[in-house]
């Protein structure tokens, strides 16, 4: 099993922690204190060495904020994780705060009217987080960065990884890290930068073509590299991660070079240095700024090229979706042959692992599987433990959210599932989820368009009846990489344009606190639309279905569904019937057949 079922954190343990750093701040003469859901990478997934969050609070969502004063603790958490924040924190110790109707900024200078230091480390925070923090906050409260209070106050802190570093097949890549350097040192010159600071993993692991084992379950490695406008790569990483078929993957011009000399680097680079504000780390800044290193803002360099896949990545990854569609209806099969009451999450959880694990080309799963019934279903990321197992009952419709890396691809799909006859109620509201995934799946749209374009899309059948959900309707996707990967998102906040190549997850939901939860979700890709006769315009896009694993058609109030959207489901299942058929053992085949019948 790749996934643990125990308890990683406990409410209890906050209070005496938070003690300890409230002793902490007031021998650093600080009068607040910022804790975030980071790490020097920015990554949304961190190593248990930097899980300061959860270590301080006992919440282990994946995006969160606190802000420590002398008398209040704010946990800052988006509408993904109000309900978990409010069940994994002690209340009486720490206040949940909703994102984004509260911004940190705000609350500091509500709950800090007498002004004063507060204090946070700048390898944990961005340029452009800070300056937003600080636009909010009146003259008297002022932001200090300096050395990291939890680090200080955590006595069995666990050692940075040293996972190691393997290179990833230039065929699934699509073009060799040669190739890559040399385009992207092109663009340095262009800018008249003479050097890039790349911090995010998945960034180094797009640009050498190499994969890491630091992070659970996103196979990239940590460190931090230096491009410079000759194509060279200083890459500072620990040399336990480093083997002698990857030095001989790197060549002459990527050097690896240990982390500690990394500030030193900085410091000898003579600019202009291309930062991108959205991700490097402050303290990278002050270095270069102390050493009058001229900067160049901008995006990350790898940010775009990584985000479009090449044709190669692209066809890799539609390999490794058709495995694991194999794999879900192996599960679906099964899953409908047992009676309500026999089943628990975990059950659930282990039983879908060994299927794609029956694969043999499993890797890992690509994030803790969410497998919530009945109230459960309502966390939008619920991740079952010993404690919090529950049995699914007759009545209940359970929210399967899971995925796996496959060394040519990363997948992420989720279906709803009725345990026993579903109710109207229920029926009516994943009629409406499936409205708005199926809007998005058909859609022919102008390019240079955003996800913040679309997203209503998604959302208006729900609207129609005043509901809606709390997350954005999609993310991006890496290839063999990162499950959640920028800079596109299908969301109302994201003003990236989408381009071919962009793989984005397409799962709009619905969850109703303390009773179900709803959400189908289809991993897409844009391509170019073909042309459509009689029209005035050529430049459209569209997308591409990645995944195939059949929609629960007992979930399905059919009268809600226009004639359109019951041609598009009917195709979709035709295309499962095709593509995965043929892969299936005899009675999942079976299954599959039944399971697909036209509406």
């Amino acid at each position: 099993m790749f996934q643990s079922f125990a308890e990683t954190a406990r409410p209890e343990q906050g209070p005496p922690r938070l003690a300890l750093l409230r002793r902490a701040m007031a021998e650093a003469g600080l009068a607040g204190y910022i804790v975030p859901r980071a790490d020097a990478h920015q990554g949304e997934y961190v190593a248990a060495c930097d899980a300061r969050l959860a270590w301080l609070t006992g919440f282990t969502g994946s995006a969160g904020l606190c802000v420590v004063l002398g008398d209040e603790a704010g946990v800052f958490v988006d509408g993904r994780y109000r309900v978990q924040a409010r069940a994994q924190v002690d209340t009486d110790h720490f206040t949940p705060v909703d994102l984004p109707e509260t911004k940190p900024g705000a609350w500091l200078a509500r709950h800090l009217p007498e002004g004063g230091a507060v204090g946070f480390d700048p390898w944990l925070f961005t340029p452009e987080q800070i300056d937003e923090l600080t636009a909010a906050l009146p003259e008297g409260i002022r932001l200090q960065p300096g050395p990291n209070l939890i680090d200080s106050i955590w006595p069995d802190r666990p050692a940075p990884p040293t996972g190691a570093i393997t290179p990833w097949p230039d065929d699934l890549a699509g073009m060799s890290h040669a190739e890559k350097r040399a385009r992207l040192a092109e663009e340095l010159r262009k800018s008249g930068a003479r050097a890039a600071v790349i911090t995010l993993s998945d960034s180094l692991a797009w640009l050498l073509n190499i994969r890491g084992a630091d992070i659970p379950r996103n196979p990239v490695p940590q460190g931090f590299a230096i491009l410079h406008d000759d194509g060279r790569v200083a890459l500072y990483v620990d040399h336990a991660k480093v083997s002698d078929p990857l030095r001989a993957h790197f060549g002459e011009d990527v050097s690896h070079v240990p982390p500690f000399k990394f500030e030193r680097a900085l410091d000898a680079l003579k600019g202009p240095v291309l930062l991108d504000r959205k991700s490097v780390p402050v303290r990278v800044v002050t270095r270069l700024e102390a050493a009058n290193v001229p900067i160049l803002w901008g995006d990350d360099p790898c940010i775009l090229p990584k985000a479009q896949k090449a044709p190669a990545e692209i066809k890799a990854t539609r390999t490794a979706h058709l495995r694991d569609g194999m794999a879900m209806c192996e599960f679906l099969a099964w899953f409908d042959a047992q009676s309500p009451g026999t089943l628990t999450e975990i059950d659930v959880v282990t039983r879908l692992e060994a299927c794609r694990a029956a694969t043999g080309q499993l890797l890992d799963i690509s994030f803790d599987t969410i497998a919530g019934s009945g109230p459960n279903g309502a966390l939008p990321h619920y991740r079952v433990s010993e404690a919090s197992n529950r049995r699914l009952q007759a009545g209940d419709l359970l929210v399967l959210d899971s995925g796996g890396q496959y060394l040519d691809g990363t997948t992420d799909i989720t279906r709803t599932l009725p345990v026993g006859e579903p109710g109207p109620e229920e029926r009516a509201a994943f009629t409406r989820v499936l409205q708005g995934m199926i809007a998005i799946s058909r859609l022919r749209f102008p390019r240079g368009l955003a996800g913040r374009d679309l997203d209503a899309l998604a959302r208006y059948p729900l609207w129609l009846a005043d509901q809606d959900y709390g997350h954005g309707t999609g993310h991006g996707v890496g290839v063999y990489a990162c499950v959640h990967e920028g800079p596109q998102r299908l969301s109302r906040v994201s003003e990236v344009a989408l381009r071919p190549g962009m793989i984005l997850s397409n799962e709009p939901g619905y969850y109703r606190e303390g009773a179900f939860g709803i959400r189908i979700e289809n991993l897409i890709v844009v391509r170019e639309a073909a042309p459509v006769a009689g029209g005035d315009r050529a430049t459209h896009l569209d997308f591409e279905t990645l995944t195939y694993a059949p929609i629960d058609r007992r979930l399905i109030a059919r009268d809600m569904l226009s004639e359109a959207e019951r041609l598009w489901l009917d195709r979709y299942h035709a295309a499962c019937r095709d593509k995965i058929g043929p892969l299936l053992s005899n009675p999942a085949r079976i299954w599959l057949g039944n399971a697909t019948q036209p509406l």
